[in-house]
């Protein structure tokens, strides 16, 4: 009979065979033992938010078995983490998670916590209530974490995949945030009603095309359509780049999410002033830029994509 294992034993011993396997850590945590704790907490229903501290606590002989499946699973079959417990965690809440939408991961999840300050004012002293986009929202976690800590924020959140959008129509009603989440089916900006938004968020696809057989086989696993964009990884982001201008309001903002195609697109589109932002938790690739920014550029803009388009 084996001996009984507490939560730090099993962490340790996961930990060291996530270690031993061929893993890439990136979709959620950056290290094989965080890796491991996620697991095992997931399966003692232990909380996740740093303050489960009953690391004594004996694991029970069930508990056991599913966190041998799972981390046996997790080495097997290079799917993240994520889509094998069905969950992730963005901006401190949970989000259901399926192989139709990406794992959360975006720095912008620290924006939305410190209220995005100091560019947005949400305060109501401004009468309106503020409006915010979420392009390519994919399971939703951006719309409804927005939603979530600043309550006076109507979202509207666009993604164009179907299976997409009922993830996220899900993790709406998890959060309880229906009545100022919107969720809408379009191509970036093709099916969105006129509007003027306070604040623009995107997270497109940004990888080149050509790019994607190279990766760790945990992106094999999610959607091709939310990880690439044409040859160079721009054809998404200059359209937004584009189309922004007639979304924003006059002091309206974009922050959009580039990722490593962040030098490409400051070599391609040289007339725009990017604002890239820093973050104290890690991450980068992710770019400000003001309304008045995005409307001077937009003549080189439709240049640019029009020169692209007839290559294609």
């Amino acid at each position: 009979m084996e001996q009984a294992l507490t939560v730090a034993d099993w962490i340790g011993r996961i930990g060291a065979q996530f270690a031993g396997a061929d893993l890439h850590f990136g979709h959620g945590t950056d290290n094989a033992r965080d890796e491991a704790a996620w697991l095992v907490l997931h399966v003692v229903g232990a909380p996740l938010d740093g303050s489960f501290g009953d690391w004594g606590r004996v694991v029970e002989p069930a508990e056991a078995a599913d966190i041998r499946r799972l981390a046996d699973a997790r080495c097997s079959s290079g799917s993240p983490l994520a889509y094998l417990l069905g969950l992730a965690r963005f901006a401190g809440l949970e989000f259901e998670v399926t192989p139709d939408v990406l794992v959360p991961r975006s720095p912008i999840a620290e924006l939305i916590l410190d209220g995005f300050r100091p560019w947005c004012d949400f305060s109501p002293l401004r009468g309106r209530q503020p409006r915010v986009l979420d392009m390519c929202t994919g399971c939703g976690c951006i719309a409804i974490a927005t939603a979530h800590y600043l309550p006076r924020v109507q979202v509207d959140a666009v993604d164009i995949s179907r299976a997409a959008l009922a993830v996220a129509a899900r993790n709406v009603r998890r959060h309880g945030v229906a009545d100022r989440v919107r969720l809408i089916r379009s191509d970036l900006f093709q099916s969105l009603p006129a509007c003027r938004y306070d604040l623009i968020l995107a997270n497109p696809p940004y990888l080149p095309q050509g790019g994607l057989p190279g990766l760790p086989p945990e992106y094999g696993s999610e959607p091709s359509l939310g990880l690439a964009s044409g040859a160079d990884g721009l054809d998404a982001v200059l359209e937004i780049l584009a189309r922004a201008p007639d979304y924003l309001a006059d002091d309206g903002i974009l922050v959009c999410e580039v990722g490593e195609s962040e030098g490409r697109l400051a070599a391609a589109v040289p007339a725009l002033p990017f604002l890239w932002l820093e973050f104290a938790h890690g991450g980068s690739g992710v770019f400000l830029l003001e309304r008045y920014e995005l409307a001077a550029a937009r003549p080189e803009l439709d240049v640019l994509i029009g020169e692209r388009k007839h290559v294609a």
